[in-house]
């Protein structure tokens, strides 16, 4: 199934209704495209005259050093390579809307989390919330349910999301080695781990539309 922006856009102000705050959780395998919706989802929303930001989860991967001692920097990406503790208790206060809320946001280029590096702010009607994550059924994470408003899972062809993730960290220069053992030896088997254990969501895409 394939979306339109503009579309998207539209049904998420038509659920909304009056409503002072909403949530909209865009979750899906890495190299999905993500980031890349939220981001337009947002921008469409403003286009709109809406007030909207964006609130990504990968400012909760723990820290290289955390998961070295943990044993997990081979898998950083893997469920249990984030703080969900802090993610759910922030996305609880984003949900209250009563104050502002600083976020983490990942830096990929430097493999690092940065703190209270964006703002949440009352005055934002519509939170986009996007992540591997958000519709795991598995340990912790399944407390995400019930708590987001709207959902968009992306679910593309798995052909696709090697192309993209071959891509993704060829673009950071790692060599052949080092990004196959990024695609094959991580975020596929990640991808597979989220498509197999997801809960429903408002609608399931393999193509977003301008």
């Amino acid at each position: 199934m394939s979306i339109s922006l503009e579309n998207v856009a539209g049904e998420i102000i038509a659920r909304a209704g009056d409503t002072r705050r909403f949530l909209v959780a865009i979750a899906g395998p890495p190299g999905a495209g993500k980031s890349t919706l939220a981001d337009n989802v947002a921008k469409a929303l403003q286009a709109k005259g809406e007030s909207a930001e964006v609130l990504p989860m990968d400012g909760f991967h723990m820290d290289n050093a955390v998961l070295i001692e943990k044993g997990l920097l081979k898998r950083k990406g893997v469920p249990e390579s984030f703080d969900v503790r802090a993610f759910l208790d922030i996305v609880k206060a984003v949900r209250a809307a009563d104050q502002e809320v600083l976020v983490p946001v990942f830096d990929r280029s430097r493999e690092l989390a940065i703190a209270s590096a964006r703002i949440v702010s009352p005055d934002h009607r519509f939170i986009v919330i996007e992540g591997n994550y958000l519709l795991f059924s598995q340990g912790k994470w399944a407390e995400l349910e019930g708590v987001f408003d709207y959902s968009i899972m992306l679910a593309p062809p798995m052909e696709v999301l090697e192309e993209r993730l071959w891509a993704r960290w060829k673009g950071y220069d790692l060599d052949d080695e080092a990004a196959r053992a990024k695609v094959h030896g991580n975020d596929l088997p990640n991808g597979r781990l989220i498509l197999e254990n997801r809960r429903k969501a408002d609608v399931t895409v393999d193509v977003v539309q301008d």
